[in-house]
């Protein structure tokens, strides 16, 4: 399982079937506070690399979750819908965004390993 980040903060995990799941990192959900509400993208839309694709809104901000790779999305987290308190208690397990079927793989390569997205945290 590789994971990688945005510098917009999102995490992406590569599954073992070729498919992405993406959410917000700890930093994202940290700085946002307590998540309130999400909007998320419906299965079987297509997006660009860097296409705003949902929105999650807090008691501080609403910010736009983008899409880290274009592609298909396959599923979207009801579970987080519902409670959209799981981005902040298990950002990067049960909360969640959405999961995509990549168009163009190599695009994962491009994005940040953890060592990377340290150092712009450590930037920020």
């Amino acid at each position: 399982m590789t994971l990688k980040f945005t510098p917009d903060h999102e995490w992406v995990r590569l599954e073992a079937d070729g498919t992405v799941t993406v959410g917000i990192t700890a930093h994202a959900q940290d700085a946002l506070g307590d998540v309130v509400f999400v909007e998320l993208p419906a299965v079987g839309k297509t997006f660009a690399a860097k296409d705003a694709a949902g929105v999650v809104e807090s008691v501080k901000a609403a910010a736009d979750v983008y899409v880290p790779v274009s592609g298909e999305i396959i599923g979207s987290n009801d579970a987080l819908v519902a409670d959209p308190s799981l981005a902040n208690t298990d950002p990067q397990g049960a909360g969640w965004f959405f999961k995509m079927r990549p168009s163009d793989p190599a695009q994962i390569d491009a994005l940040l390993d953890q060592a990377a997205y340290d150092r712009l945290l450590q930037g920020a």
